[in-house]
């Protein structure tokens, strides 16, 4: 054990020697408010060092190694997925000037705690389960990159742990209704819905879809290619999200019928209003001015104190508010995956037709649809108990 000395401060000092780097001798120095202290220093920084690991990189902080990850990332993923992972980086900064190697499992807990109990500004509500998750998965990583490169020898995010009462992100499918309103309502954005709704394909995989990628004879949908909205202008990949986005997807007779009678000589099966390929702020435009014509067509305005119960036109001077549900394409691709649930069919193959990369991603609406459907037909008994609980029942 290196000899310590006590300093003037009272502090005791040791001097450990790391090695020689460009034929000098380094040393790095421990101090303690006793000599006990400092041994324990001492040999915890002996047995990192038989691990190979780098000492002398110890002082870096966080944010070297956030930005040393991202700089990685960049490089692999698409634009969108980068500005996710830069933005779950920012949810981490409390760690930015920390030494990575004095980083605990608590630090990280505390911040996952607050964004499970605090409103985000953008929002007004905490952080939902799935984004809290992907914090920490961030967070792992940024830790995995340092322990490959011998700065630290434990990964303090790997126990890091959800709160139970954070709370699911909502994934609302479309109820038999609304599934009706897209079938039966004709509008610009309604050729968008029926795909989105009934083969499951993203807004970035439906963008630059083709006739060409549609088989009307063996009834499928080829995907093969995907648009990302860069400041809301498209670029398409010749790749969709994941390569299990690569798919044929088998779409039912019923979406069938309706393409043949859409298909048009365009390219594309989805244009703006010029019969381009969608931007961001022209796939915007559409999809408001559908939800308000399903909102005007199938709203129930007789108890709206805004109208005075009318039903208001669609060009009145006064905007008409919203008495039914709003819902996203991504609410229409998780009726797809809803549907296919209730059609009996085998996870596996909703995973394929999807084209989800993990099949834990499957497993998890499949298991909640399973619960929502198991705990409905429970409550039929409810309902038969109290309907025969005045004494007359066959119960008895």
């Amino acid at each position: 054990m290196p000899k310590s000395k006590k300093r003037s401060d009272g502090r005791y000092q040791a001097k450990v020697y790391l090695g020689c780097f460009n034929g000098n001798k380094q040393y790095k120095y421990v101090y303690g408010k006793t000599q006990k202290e400092v041994d324990d220093k001492v040999l915890e920084l002996k047995i990192a060092m038989k691990k190979g690991v780098d000492i002398t990189a110890h002082r870096d902080t966080f944010e070297d190694w956030a930005e040393l990850w991202l700089n990685f990332k960049k490089l692999e993923v698409s634009h969108n997925s980068f500005v996710s992972k830069c933005c779950r980086v920012d949810n981490l900064h409390p760690l930015y000037d920390m030494p990575i190697a004095k980083i605990k499992t608590v630090d990280i807990q505390m911040i996952i705690n607050h964004h499970a109990s605090v409103p985000n500004a953008r929002t007004g509500r905490p952080y939902a389960k799935e984004t809290l998750k992907d914090i920490r998965v961030v967070a792992a990583a940024i830790f995995k990159l340092a322990i490959e490169n011998r700065v630290i020898d434990y990964n303090p995010a790997s126990a890091v742990k959800i709160p139970n009462s954070a709370t699911a992100e909502t994934r609302n499918a479309l109820a038999e209704e609304q599934r009706q309103w897209i079938i039966n309502t004709p509008h610009r954005a309604q050729r968008a819905a029926m795909i989105m709704m009934l083969a499951g394909l993203r807004r970035g995989e439906l963008i630059p879809l083709m006739w060409s990628d549609i088989d009307f004879k063996k009834k499928t949908i080829i995907v093969n290619k995907a648009v990302e909205l860069i400041n809301g202008k498209p670029r398409v990949k010749n790749m969709t999200k994941t390569k299990a986005g690569m798919r044929t997807v088998h779409i039912p007779k019923l979406l069938v019928d309706f393409l043949k009678t859409e298909k048009k000589t365009a390219l594309l099966v989805c244009t703006n209003a010029k019969g381009k390929m969608m931007s961001g702020s022209s796939w915007k435009r559409m999809w408001e001015s559908y939800l308000t014509d399903l909102n005007l067509k199938y709203g129930d305005f007789s108890n709206c104190i805004e109208t005075n119960g009318k039903a208001p036109v669609k060009f009145a001077p006064q905007k008409a508010p919203f008495v039914i549900p709003r819902f996203t394409a991504h609410c229409l691709r998780h009726t797809f995956i809803t549907l296919l649930y209730f059609a009996g069919i085998d996870i596996l193959t909703a995973k394929e037709q999807a084209g989800h990369n993990d099949i834990k991603t499957t497993m998890e609406i499949y298991t909640h649809l399973d619960k929502d459907f198991k705990k409905k037909s429970m409550d039929k008994l409810d309902d038969f108990l109290n309907q025969n609980s005045t004494g007359d029942s066959a119960l008895g």
